[in-house]
C-alpha cells in the first residue's frame, strides 16, 4: 500500500457546544481526541494535529486559527511537505467519533490517484477525505484567493465519490454524524461534562 499521510482537525471553535469538545466529549470512556488519533494513526502515517497541540502528535497551527478546514488543510499540508512528504493526505474532523478504522482504510486505499471523497445523505463529507498531492497545490492556491470553504476545492479538482453502498459496507449508518450541537449529543445518548 502506498504511504499516505493524516492531518487530524481539532481546532474547531465549538462555539453551539460552548466546551473543547476534542478534550470534554468522551464516547465509551475515551475523549474524542484519543479515539480520532488512535484510528487515523492506525491508517496513517506520518499523522499531524492541526490545531492546538491536544492530541500528543506534532502539531500546526493556521496562520490565523478558526478560519476553517480548507486553511488548516493547507497549513498541515504545507507541514508536510517541510518535512518532505509528498503524497496524498487523509484529513480527519475530531468531532466525526463514528468513522471506524475499517472506513477510515476504505477512504485511504481507494484505487487510483484522485481525490476520494465519501458521500453521505447526498453530501460529500470533505473533512473525513483522502486529498491527491494535486488538490493540496490546487488548497492552497484558492486559500490564496480567499477561499475558506472545502466544498470550493471540490469544484476545481478530480474526486472519486464513495457512495454509501460501498461505505456502509464496513461502518455503521450514522458513520459520518458530527457533535457540533446539544441535540447532536442527546441523539447519541452523550451528555456535556458539568
Amino acid at each position: 500500500m502506498r504511504q499516505i499521510a493524516g492531518l487530524l482537525l481539532t481546532g474547531g471553535a465549538s462555539r453551539r457546544l460552548g466546551v473543547d469538545k476534542a478534550t470534554s466529549i468522551c464516547i465509551h470512556g475515551e475523549r474524542l481526541v484519543d479515539r480520532a488519533t488512535r484510528v487515523l494513526t492506525a491508517v496513517a502515517a506520518p499523522v499531524l494535529e492541526v490545531g492546538p497541540g491536544v492530541s500528543g502528535l506534532s502539531a500546526v497551527r493556521e496562520n490565523t486559527p478558526g478560519e476553517g478546514p480548507l486553511v488548516a488543510l493547507v497549513a498541515g499540508a504545507s507541514q508536510l511537505d517541510a518535512i518532505g512528504f509528498e503524497g496524498p493526505v487523509v484529513l480527519f474532523a475530531v468531532d466525526l467519533p463514528f468513522v471506524s478504522i475499517p472506513l477510515l482504510e476504505l477512504i485511504a486505499g481507494w484505487p487510483g490517484d484522485d481525490s476520494v471523497v465519501p458521500s453521505a445523505d447526498g453530501e460529500p463529507q470533505v473533512a473525513c477525505a483522502r486529498y491527491a498531492p494535486l488538490a493540496l497545490g490546487v488548497a492552497a492556491e484558492l486559500v490564496a484567493q480567499g477561499q475558506r470553504s472545502l466544498r470550493s476545492l471540490l469544484e476545481v479538482i478530480a474526486v472519486a465519490t464513495v457512495d454509501e453502498t460501498r461505505w456502509r459496507a464496513v461502518a455503521v449508518p450514522h458513520a459520518f454524524a458530527d457533535l457540533d450541537t446539544p441535540d447532536d449529543l442527546r441523539r447519541f445518548g452523550l451528555v456535556l461534562p458539568t
